[in-house]
């Protein structure tokens, strides 16, 4: 009897969700299939976080990135992005990618179009094929935009060419951009990177309001530790392709969420020397 009062009370499910957006196991992947650029990578990343990758040049972090978004395929091992394998050529995958804001390192930003037509590109992927190949868009995108560009700062800017702006205004524009996708996922490859401090934070200020206005999972290369460890929720450290060290802070402790060979005073030292740039 009471099996069925159960199961008159169980819910009709028609979606399944998980609070890990991101599974990487086992992870290895290379460009000429001899030399490895990464090495045995296992990552998991709650939905709703911001998680930061720092590494060296050349350490495989810009790889990582273009393995979530499907751009590179691995040579071993399993990635899952909300239960999907990414891989630009797969159909279940495509459905998805608009889903995906990625800011490259060279933010990929149109230089000889205005600010308002570099965001608007963002919403393409909503758009008919008849309407993105024309590149008309409709009133309600403009507007949407409009709202996007007050929200990254960039008021009074709608006109201006991409190519007549500073540094740190490019780095909005190509933010806004991702934004206008209305994703679930921002990948960011160093987009504070050859910013002074001031202006670096005032983008990680903007991606973490906009991460939390908006519900966004933002996964962020970094160079500097410091800047990372100070806006993300853990931060995995890629040293030669391996992933050595997960850390986050909790109040005034560093946490270490994987043991590993690094020492306390390892770690410290690595946080000190960002610490001084």
């Amino acid at each position: 009897m009471k099996q069925i009062q159960m199961a008159k009370k169980h819910p009709s499910f028609s979606l399944i969700s998980t609070k890990k957006i991101i599974q990487l196991s086992g992870i290895w992947t290379s460009y000429d299939s001899k030399n490895f650029t990464l090495e045995g990578i296992n990552m998991s990343i709650d939905r709703g976080t911001n998680y930061a990758v720092v590494g060296q040049s050349g350490s495989g972090k810009s790889t990582l990135l273009k393995l979530l978004n499907g751009m590179m395929i691995p040579s071993k091992g399993t990635i899952k992005v909300d239960y999907v394998t990414p891989n630009i050529h797969d159909k279940k995958f495509k459905k998805m990618m608009h889903k995906i804001g990625y800011i490259p390192q060279n933010l990929g930003l149109v230089k000889n179009v205005t600010v308002l037509e570099n965001i608007l590109i963002g919403a393409l992927p909503r758009l008919g094929t008849l309407q993105s190949f024309m590149k008309k868009f409709p009133e309600d995108e403009i507007q949407e935009a409009k709202k996007i560009i007050k929200l990254v700062g960039l008021t009074g800017k709608e006109n201006r060419k991409a190519y007549m702006l500073s540094g740190g205004e490019k780095r909005r524009v190509a933010i806004a951009r991702a934004l206008m996708q209305k994703p679930t996922l921002l990948l960011a490859d160093e987009i504070v990177s050859e910013l002074d401090h001031v202006t670096a934070r005032e983008i990680m200020n903007l991606i973490a309001e906009a991460q939390k206005t908006m519900n966004l999972t933002a996964i962020m290369v970094h160079h500097d530790m410091q800047l990372a460890l100070e806006y993300a929720n853990r931060v995995a450290v890629i040293k030669e392709g391996k992933k050595i060290l997960e850390i986050g802070v909790e109040g005034d402790t560093i946490v270490d969420f994987q043991t590993g060979d690094m020492s306390t005073e390892q770690i410290m030292e690595m946080y000190a020397d960002d610490s001084k740039k």
